[in-house]
């Protein structure tokens, strides 16, 4: 039996579900089904799917020229309230290793607004790292259920964490660290 609070999280990630028939899904994984992150004790890792974007600044990103940097890639949309909450544990740990050089922070928003809207969105919740301009089509291809859905990739682009939900600094902290223990 789930846990109450574990329901309350199940709810809210359905809120923000592209398809009701995907929130069963997300409960599943809360289970510990395969969208588990191999570093969360499922799954396995594989290699992140190629994408080039566009920031909200015009510049295009490529999938390509992140090789060698540890990349977050946090799937959200101006539309779910779970997102908002996501921004605080990002924006930390984005000025905590951008010095670094090697570890880049990236939301990618899934809106099919146009990008003023999400800007909008952006400049209000006082989000400090990139902003790609996305969509649900690449959001699937890395296998999302439904926002906030985030993923580590390890310097050779493999994804490494895929986490569902609400993410804290310190585990974020704790990808980082396996990570580079394991260079």
């Amino acid at each position: 039996m789930r846990h109450p609070a574990c329901w309350i999280a199940i709810l809210l990630l359905a809120a923000c579900s592209p398809a009701s028939e995907e929130a069963a899904e997300v409960a599943a994984a809360v289970d510990g089904g395969p969208e588990a992150s191999a570093a969360e004790g499922g799954g396995e890792e594989r290699a992140a799917p190629a994408f080039a974007l566009a920031s909200l600044d015009g510049e295009l990103v490529r999938s390509t020229d992140l090789q060698g940097k540890t990349v977050i890639l946090d799937f959200w949309a101006t539309w779910c309230p779970p997102c908002e909450f996501q921004v605080p544990e990002l924006n930390a740990f984005w000025k905590a290793h951008e010095p670094d050089g090697d570890v880049l922070v990236f939301g990618i928003s899934v809106d099919v607004e146009e990008p003023e809207v999400v800007r909008g969105w952006v400049d209000e919740k006082g989000v400090e790292y990139p902003i790609l301009v996305g969509g649900e089509e690449l959001a699937r291809r890395f296998g999302a259920l439904g926002f906030p859905t985030l993923y580590v990739l390890a310097p050779d682009g493999r994804i490494v964490v895929e986490h569902v939900g609400l993410i804290e600094v310190a585990d974020l902290e704790q990808a980082l660290a396996d990570l580079r223990s394991d260079s």
